[in-house]
């Protein structure tokens, strides 16, 4: 968790500031072929986050409004299913996250932003709030802020459950306490930390149900509303997080809490395990832990024997994902990924159900359930593959019926797609490394104009499925090679290695490796061969020039890391700096694989973009760079983007970046227009 030592007050006047009217529909045309693919692709999705009502007769649905606006909905499916907009954020630094149903009328909701201090420190936080379904009586319930606190509330809390109590419309959430610097009155404030509360959602009352604490991280509940789980975070003696966490638990009809030790799966002791979910009925926990190297999932007794038993577990690939279900969050499955995403269902209806879908759907879709009515008889699924952005249905089991609601990005409905087929590509070494290839739609995948584009993170992976840069790069022409490097995550503990910074020479060494194969098969034409990257992606697209200047013909960096020094520094004002040093290391591999460093190595334009709210990298990595490549006499442009975080989350900013990406690619291949 990130954390600021220092403090700040920040008034809730912020959060409903800017609330209005809906926003009109956004036209998406354009004049010329660049200009309508950036609009239709940079537009950012008409479905951000949905949810169905305990009735299941109502869905609510942020979608994204111009520039970096959201606005809340509310359709009454059994009404006249009329759009109703229930409240509307303008707000550029901050976002609404999602909401979910308190009751057929009441709705939470999170906002999310990026505060900052004088001196250009960035604080996030969050706030929870409720309202109605017609936008009305909008109330606080985050703890508020007061202004003898001695910190600032970066943590507005999380529902922990549904549905907890006889009364209708209270839910359990955590809630952060912070002190107040005048003690001398029976008013003030002396709880710290993080505890668990009783919130009515229509009147704001509360009552607590469990005490603060001041290492707590998270809670976990059970099906019933009882807290079965709390996790702590281990801090060094400067205040710095250690990255360690204690695991605690309750048995059934307990308030004492007990540590998980001595835990043993199918009879072999275990080093850690991980709790995610609880199970009341059968009385254990769901969680993770490492075997042979992989993420598996386990479960464990919560009767004090600590005795788990094996779930779900792969030998090539992690099991990453629980899937859970309704208001009571039932645990029904679980997830993983190999060329695609599957879902091992251990519910028998839904495994079959989603089978028939997967099944009965264009393209044979990725089924996901996002939500269901509190006796699960309506359940609201979004199917999505490689060429299909999304459409949210809704699944009636009574009437075996499917009903499309809402497609996912309203501007791309019946564009042609590129598939993206999963591919394998030697490394240097002959290390096999998993990759997706996508080509244009109706190419014959030679002699193009191509795109290597490696994933964020770098503890991350690409997958299967819709990703709206690499549709836009295809919809002009090109195609795109997406390395699962190694470093990458979900391949288990030894394709992970080091990490992608402290083995940078190896994962951007498999990068470019990329572009050779492409080049190699006679899909890409070496003299049109690029690179694009966001976030590590970015850095890795910038040092592929250090390792080799002449593969790539064109650089595209958006919010790359550009010194790994720099990631230390940046840290140093926040709690995880310890983490963060430990896992960029120390050593000669910090200077050498730093782009920023290395300008005068660099043969290909560079294109740069950047926001400068960029809690996860800080925007002085693209200014520095930028300056470094033109005191170097290199060629590069930079585009900055005021107040806007890490992913751009502005219709505005991404179609600016995405033309200027566009015509910078066009331009630096010889491509014209």
């Amino acid at each position: 968790m990130l954390g600021h030592r220092s403090r700040m007050v920040w008034g809730a006047a912020l959060l409903f500031a800017g609330w209005g009217m809906p926003l009109a529909a956004q036209d998406a045309s354009g004049s010329d072929e660049l200009t309508i693919a950036a609009r239709q692709f940079g537009i950012r999705a008409s479905v951000l986050d949905v949810s169905l009502s305990p009735s299941g007769t109502k869905i609510a649905y942020i979608t994204a409004g111009p520039e970096h606006t959201e606005v809340i909905n509310v359709v009454d499916l059994d009404g006249d299913a009329k759009i109703v907009a229930v409240l509307k954020n303008t707000e550029e630094i901050g976002d609404f996250d999602w909401c979910e149903w308190a009751t057929d009328v009441r709705l939470v909701c999170q906002f999310s932003g990026m505060g900052k201090r004088p001196g250009g420190v960035l604080i996030p936080f969050d706030r929870l709030f409720a309202v109605n379904a017609d936008g009305s009586n909008a109330k606080m319930l985050s703890q508020r802020d007061s202004p003898r606190a001695t910190g600032f509330n970066q943590n507005g809390g999380d529902i922990v459950a549904f549905d907890v109590s006889d009364g209708e419309g209270e839910v359990l959430m955590t809630r952060n306490y912070i002190p107040e610097s005048d003690l001398n009155t029976r008013l003030a404030n002396s709880k710290s930390g993080l505890g668990v509360d009783l919130v009515d959602v229509t009147t704001g009352r509360t009552r607590s149900r469990e005490a603060p604490d001041d290492g707590a991280l998270r809670f976990v509940a059970d099906q019933d509303g009882r807290v079965r789980i709390k996790v702590r975070a281990l801090y060094d003696g400067t205040g710095n997080l250690t990255g360690d966490y204690v695991y605690l638990y309750r048995a059934p009809n307990s308030n004492t809490w007990k540590r998980f030790e001595k835990l043993t799966v199918d009879g072999a002791a275990i080093d850690s395990f991980t709790p995610v979910a609880v199970d009341s009925v059968r009385n254990v926990a769901f969680g993770f832990i490492r075997r042979g190297g992989y993420r598996a999932v386990v479960e464990v007794l919560l009767d004090g024997s600590d005795a788990g038993k094996l779930v779900m577990a792969r030998d090539d690939v992690d099991v990453d994902a629980l899937i859970r279900i309704g208001r009571k969050r039932r645990v029904v499955g679980a997830s993983y990924a190999t060329e695609k995403r599957e879902v091992a269902y251990f519910d028998p209806e839904l495994d079959a159900l989603a089978k028939g879908l997967a099944k009965a759907l264009p393209d044979q879709p990725l089924i996901n359930i996002v939500g269901a009515s509190s006796d699960e008889r309506r359940i609201l699924l979004i199917a999505s593959s490689d060429t299909q952005p999304g459409m949210v249905y809704l699944f009636d089991k009574e009437k075996r019926s499917l009903e499309p609601l809402l497609p996912v990005r309203e501007q791309l409905v019946d564009r042609p797609m590129g598939q993206m087929r999963p591919v394998t590509y030697p490394a240097a070494d002959g290390t096999q490394i998993p990759a997706y290839l996508t080509l244009p739609p109706g190419s014959d995948g030679k002699g193009l104009p191509a795109i290597v584009l490696p994933h964020g993170g770098p503890a991350a992976r690409d997958e299967w499925g819709f990703d709206w840069i690499v549709q836009f790069l295809t919809a002009r022409g090109y195609a795109v090679l997406q390395p699962n490097y190694r470093g990458s995550a979900g391949y288990g503990d030894a394709w992970y290695g080091r990490n992608g910074f402290k083995a940078w020479d190896i994962a951007v060494g498999d990068v470019n490796d990329a572009g050779r194969w492409l080049a190699g098969e006679g899909i890409a034409r070496p003299d049109q061969l690029a690179i694009v990257g966001w976030s590590y992606g970015g850095y890795a697209a910038l040092q592929s020039q250090v390792l080799d200047p002449e593969l790539f013909k064109a650089v595209v960096a958006i919010a790359p890391v550009s010194d790994l020094g720099y990631l230390i520094e940046d840290a140093r004002d926040y709690t995880n700096a310890r983490i963060v040093q430990e896992y960029v290391g120390d050593g000669p591999h910090v200077a050498a694989g730093s782009p920023r460093r290395h300008a005068e190595r660099f043969a290909a334009p560079v294109a740069l973009f950047h926001g400068t709210r960029d809690l996860n990298v800080d925007v002085r990595h693209a200014r520095a760079m930028e300056k470094a490549l033109a005191s170097a006499g290199k060629q590069v442009i930079y585009h900055e983007y005021e107040d806007l975080q890490h992913g751009l989350e502005d219709t505005t900013a991404r179609i600016d970046m995405l033309t200027t990406l566009g015509r910078f690619l066009d331009d630096s291949l010889g491509r014209g227009n």
